[in-house]
């Protein structure tokens, strides 16, 4: 061929600045992007032979990463279908824009460098983000072809001529310009690659790295090895998501989950998702032991295409309740430069969204329906996902109600409707309603939790980081039925019944008594009021409404109810008239020692809640101290 000088057809002569300055700050993706297209050269190749339309000889498939830190050059080789010069021609020389204008007006609302990359067939250019020259020595499977360079220095000015690769494929070499050159170190260029093309279809080289091979035996008869350089190969052609299930073992589930990641512990169970229909997608999603921590486990799936990474950003392809689990998606479905608003706008995104779901709700049934001890042994982990979905996602809480677990102070598993079952004749109000009483913290609340179940009540425990919407979205769904925290009243009042206590008090008694306490008690927000309980009930409780304690939970939690987060804690403290402890303070004549007595045993209902701390503790100890 002989040599020839252009210009690019692109229809505007600042393309180049654009691409430069706006896709900087993504500006690894030039590695991704030449590698992929050299995977994609060489599988075109395995095609054409499939299809009888190259009877060359196809040799080992092979992208090479190669650096040059004296020369400045990263060159990308492949050995797969090349180029003539009139593809060169096609495929480079005429990025395809309908013009300036346009390009400009949809340039405007890119979110990132990907959505740029993508939408306009920049891959191959996005070289210009590192490289101050650019060049391509190629040479096409097609019989009779000739090697052809092209060389472009970041205008629109481009320069072919004669190549000199002798054999087929293509050598993309980028002269790292001043500002990149991080680039040129080993270290980086492995982390880029460790990143994107670990599990590329094709090997891909970087270098060499040493390895010991026998060399014969010693004098005493032992093997000896030596030290050999072997080309480093940095990815795993076939990882296990592309692999039957029928083909894989348990270990080599385990053994993929240590390599994505080292340090965890070994994951619950996974779901190995395979469909072909309407939609393509391949992947491992594994259940991770994740300890009540919802928050700093997200971003642990990986999403692919073709085996390329994209991102681990997947919230819009992954259900959110689904955020927690681990492992990677693999979709040709989703394009490798996808933008934020693809995804949220894709018909098969949302496709696969439901699927997944669909997975995960199945999968969890199998579980539990087939075992079910090794599902309550697990419970502890898996209830953060179930309940996460119920609440966050209808069509998983439909499935869900079925296999959906209570766990009560005493360790005991039950279904919604086991649990019904089992409370419903001791615990129905008298409005008909049944009543479930649940602790947040077993130890805090122990007495509470005792004096319920002296009256033969059932308390859940509900203290993980989302029992607090859960126990909202429950109350929601089951019918005349009402949920309540063990501390929320008196025993009593829990779960208001027609039996009715008389006091052993008269009304002017229960006025004094009621003087006696507001004037010990100085702490804020405390709101006296004499109640007839039982004689052998504490002499003082000391509660927070159900409504307005979980109001002000959810606003702690970031809710959406700071409303009720900036008001003031209020608490009813509830005295009771037929306590042995009224009626010697009733019997006092001394004023001090009847404030004493009652400041003592407010104290000891603000240590049942773990109210008393700081210098109110100090106080009660000394007063303790000198009663006894």
């Amino acid at each position: 061929m002989v040599q020839e000088k252009g210009t690019i057809s692109i229809h505007t002569e600042n393309i180049f600045p654009i691409i430069k300055k706006f896709l900087y700050s993504d500006h690894e993706i030039f590695l991704r992007e030449l590698v992929s297209n050299a995977v994609d050269a060489i599988q075109k190749a395995k095609r054409l032979v499939s299809l009888g339309q190259f009877n060359g000889e196809l040799g080992e498939p092979l992208v090479q990463v190669k650096l040059d830190k004296e020369a400045k050059t990263i060159t990308i080789s492949d050995n797969g279908i090349g180029m003539t010069a009139d593809e060169i021609k096609k495929y480079i020389n005429q990025v395809a824009f309908s013009g300036a204008s346009e390009f400009l007006e949809k340039f405007k609302e890119a979110k990132d460098a990907n959505e740029i990359i993508g939408q306009f067939g920049l891959g191959f250019y996005s070289a210009f983000m590192v490289a101050d020259k650019v060049e391509i020595q190629t040479l096409s499977y097609q019989q009779g072809a000739e090697p052809a360079r092209w060389e472009c220095d970041g205008s629109t000015e481009f320069e072919m001529s004669p190549g000199s690769r002798t054999e087929r494929g293509t050598d993309i070499i980028l002269y790292i310009n001043e500002e990149n050159k991080e680039f040129l170190e080993n270290y980086k260029i492995q982390s880029i690659l460790d990143k994107y093309a670990k599990f590329l279809p094709v090997p891909v080289q970087f270098g060499t790295k040493t390895e010991s091979e026998p060399d014969g035996e010693d004098a005493d008869g032992k093997p000896k090895y030596k030290d050999v350089e072997v080309p480093n190969i940095i990815n795993t052609v076939k990882p296990i998501w592309t692999k039957p299930p029928s083909e894989l073992k348990d270990e080599d589930y385990l053994s993929f989950y240590k390599e994505l990641y080292p340090f965890s512990e070994d994951p619950l169970f996974w779901i190995h998702l395979n469909v072909d229909y309407p939609f393509n997608l391949t992947g491992v999603l594994y259940f991770p032991k994740i300890k009540n921590e919802v928050e700093v486990q997200r971003n642990k799936i990986k999403l692919f295409s073709r085996q390329v990474f994209i991102t681990d950003d997947v919230k819009d392809i992954v259900p959110e309740f689904l955020m927690l689990l681990h492992g990677v998606i693999d979709s040709p479905d989703i394009p490798l430069n996808v933008s934020r608003s693809f995804l949220q706008a894709d018909s098969n995104v949302k496709k696969i969204n439901t699927y997944i779901t669909k997975k995960v709700a199945d999968k969890l049934a199998e579980l539990f329906k087939n075992d079910r001890k090794s599902y309550e042994e697990k419970w502890n982990d898996i209830g953060v996902f179930v309940k996460y979905g119920i609440i966050s996602e209808p069509k998983f809480a439909e499935k869900a109600k079925d296999f959906v677990l209570l766990s009560n102070v005493n360790k005991a598993f039950f279904t919604l409707s086991e649990y019904r079952e089992k409370v419903a004749g001791n615990q129905t109000d008298k409005d008909g309603n049944v009543v479930y009483l649940y602790a947040a913290h077993a130890d805090k609340q122990h007495s509470y939790i005792s004096a319920a179940e002296k009256k033969g009540y059932d308390v859940l425990l509900l203290d993980g980081p989302l029992d607090n919407h859960f126990v909202s979205h429950l109350e929601r769904d089951l019918e005349k039925t009402q949920i309540k925290r063990v501390d929320a009243d008196v025993v009593e009042k829990l779960i208001p019944k027609d039996e009715k206590i008389e006091s052993n008090l008269s009304e002017e008694q229960s006025k004094q008594l009621e003087t006696v306490f507001r004037e010990a008690i100085t702490k804020p927000g405390m709101e006296v009021s004499i109640e007839n309980l039982s004689a052998d009930a504490m002499p003082v409780t000391v509660t927070m409404d159900e409504f307005m304690r979980r109001m002000k939970d959810m606003a702690a939690m970031g809710g959406g109810m700071s409303f009720y987060g900036s008001m003031p804690d209020r608490y009813k403290v509830a005295v009771n008239a037929n306590s042995p402890l009224a009626t010697r303070i009733l019997s006092e004549t001394n004023a001090d020692t009847q404030k004493a007595l009652a400041q003592q045993a407010f104290d000891l209902a603000l240590l049942a809640q773990g109210m008393l701390t700081g210098a109110e503790l100090t106080a009660f100890v000394e007063r303790s101290v000198k009663m006894i």
